[in-house]
């Protein structure tokens, strides 16, 4: 691994370092396999926002590895060298309930490729499976070690309980990590799952005092609360006719991200809060009303946000 690396890479503006797998879900006609995985997800939702992405992931060599790059390629995603370096790409078989929600049973395998960073993104993410399982999440605790106060680093634990260790070292490991970031954002279940009887407030506090400049925490119909050192805003979440929740978390991440690039440097002050919130708000509210981890275009993003604002401005309309 290089010791410092070069300043930018002009056609990508985001490193997402993560999971790719292959959601596979139970329907009526039989099971429907879709290349899924948080990782996958937020570069695939980047690169619909028309972010300069590429992402570095664990596949193997198989017709699922295929499917995966195929999907990746469909959004503009580049694909980081070296993928195809696992006995086989892993799976998540997916089973809903009666609210649209899912819960997973995974066949996980994470090992990355040799890591040489040639280039310094102005955002890197990563979360989820990633950071927890070994040996992969040893080597991408060194790349935000590399990284860390060299751009911005964003963090999203996307807990999936039933694939940690113990919760006291799964609560190491996820502190560890935040307190690299420069943004952390988690679901009310993870915080509540981490941080078990704390109240949410007391949970986005605890993100601040581990160093991050920005947490947020996203709940469902109950909207979202972001928080920094100087501010503390609420976004409510838009009303909508929920087909499935896969996915919504991580939509909100790349739109996260997405407003992150056009915000620019600056203190997370209450007025920023609320615009990143209510874009990724927006995105995640697109992504809820349609089957499946199907993230709104740039354009589709925009018009909702149009439509969000007359809305404000002619409550009565």
């Amino acid at each position: 691994m290089h010791s410092r690396p070069v300043p930018s890479c002009p056609e990508t503006d985001v490193v997402v370092v993560g999971e790719a797998l292959i959601d596979i879900i139970d329907t009526a006609a039989g099971a429907v396999e879709f290349p899924g995985g948080s990782g996958l997800n937020v570069a695939f939702g980047l690169g619909q926002l028309e972010v300069g992405t590429a992402f570095l992931t664990a596949l193997g060599k198989d017709e699922r590895s295929q499917s995966i790059q195929s999907h990746l390629a469909k959004a503009g995603v580049r694909l980081l060298p070296g993928a195809e370096s696992l006995p086989k790409t892993s799976t998540a078989t997916a089973v809903l309930d009666s609210n649209g929600s899912a819960e997973y049973e995974f066949d996980f395998h994470w090992d990355l490729p040799q890591i040489s960073p040639t280039f310094l993104p102005k955002v890197l993410h990563t979360g989820s499976l990633a950071t927890f399982l070994d040996p992969g999440a040893t080597q991408v605790r060194a790349l935000l070690e590399l990284f860390s106060g060299r751009c911005l680093i964003t963090y999203d634990p996307n807990i999936r309980p039933t694939l940690l260790p113990r919760h006291d070292e799964a609560l190491q490991t996820f502190e560890e990590t935040a307190a690299l970031a420069t943004v952390v954002k988690l679901s009310s279940e993870d915080a509540l799952w981490l941080y078990p009887g704390w109240s949410l407030p007391a949970v986005g506090r605890r993100l601040l005092d581990l160093g991050a400049e920005a947490a947020i925490i996203t709940d469902g119909g109950a909207g979202s609360l972001l928080w920094s050192k100087s501010a503390e805003v609420h976004v409510p979440a838009r009303a909508v006719d929920v087909k499935d929740t896969v996915g919504a978390g991580d939509s909100y991440m790349a739109a996260l991200i997405a407003g992150l690039l056009e915000e620019g440097d600056g203190e997370f002050d209450a007025a920023k809060l609320t615009r990143l919130g209510t874009v990724a708000s927006l995105a995640a509210a697109i992504t809820v009303g349609r089957h499946g981890a199907n993230p709104p275009t740039r354009a589709e993003l925009a018009e909702s946000l149009e439509l969000a604002h007359a809305s404000r401005e002619n409550p009565n309309d």
